[in-house]
């Protein structure tokens, strides 16, 4: 186990390390957080997915940036794992898929192959977000918001709504032990507003202490689910801890 996993491993509950695959109950509804940031929903065999940020380096490098532009094609990667783990049948984009609304035409032509090939094999939403808002014509259904068994799929999350399920903010937990601490994308919901972590390889993170989170979840009813390298952890919201840098 890694020093990271360990330090998280440590707030999870007793059984976490012989428990099967950890189940967020939220809303009437049954999901599998996965390590990646995708959210696995059984009842209708669909991953869920936020914040992919396609092409975002691609972009930078249209600016002046030497970064090369190789996330598009690593987090297809990573999509194309849990799309076989989990036999999803149908994909959910949460919005924020491409960095920019011209990303669907700077892909390069293997990672528009590979896009085609999920597409075709696959129902799949994109759900616009603010970086994103314009349809496009890759394939697929373009919408500003998805209404499922009773859930509210979009991109910003607000309060006021249960069963709303959104990304935007790419969600992060901080937990401290013994002097160290350690921070990874997580999982997190009141029981009325869920927040996704962000997908995409390139994309940063938020802490869940950060005020952009102020007055939309309910602190004494959080639940907390961390993603580690190889698998999910649930943390207590009693030991998250703000950045030690400050806010």
């Amino acid at each position: 186990m890694t020093p990271a996993a360990a330090a998280i491993a440590a707030f999870a509950p007793a059984e976490a390390e012989t428990a099967p695959a950890a189940v967020l109950l939220f809303a009437g509804q049954s999901f599998h957080p996965l390590p990646s940031g995708a959210l696995f929903w059984p009842a209708e065999n669909a991953l869920l997915v936020a914040d992919l940020h396609l092409e975002k380096l691609s972009s930078f490098a249209r600016r002046g940036s030497l970064l090369p532009p190789y996330d598009t094609g690593l987090t297809l990667s990573r999509l194309e794992a849990d799309l076989a783990a989990t036999g999803a049948t149908e994909l959910i984009a949460l919005g924020d898929s491409f960095h920019r609304d011209e990303g669907t035409t700077t892909l390069l032509e293997a990672d528009r192959q590979r896009l085609a090939a999920l597409l075709a094999r696959l129902r799949w939403t994109w759900i616009s977000g603010n970086h994103d808002p314009a349809p496009h014509a890759l394939g697929g259904h373009c919408v500003a918001v998805l209404e499922r068994a009773g859930l509210l799929l979009t991109h910003q999350p607000r309060a006021g709504r249960p069963g709303l399920v959104a990304g935007h903010l790419h969600p992060s937990a901080r937990i401290a032990i013994n002097g160290r601490s350690v921070r990874r994308p997580c999982f997190v919901h009141d029981g009325r507003v869920l927040v996704l972590p962000a997908y995409g390889t390139s994309t940063g993170t938020l802490n869940i202490l950060d005020p952009a989170f102020a007055g939309l979840l309910h602190p004494p009813a959080l639940e907390v689910v961390m993603t580690g390298r190889d698998r999910v952890y649930p943390v207590s919201p009693r030991r998250l801890v703000r950045e030690l840098t400050g806010w």
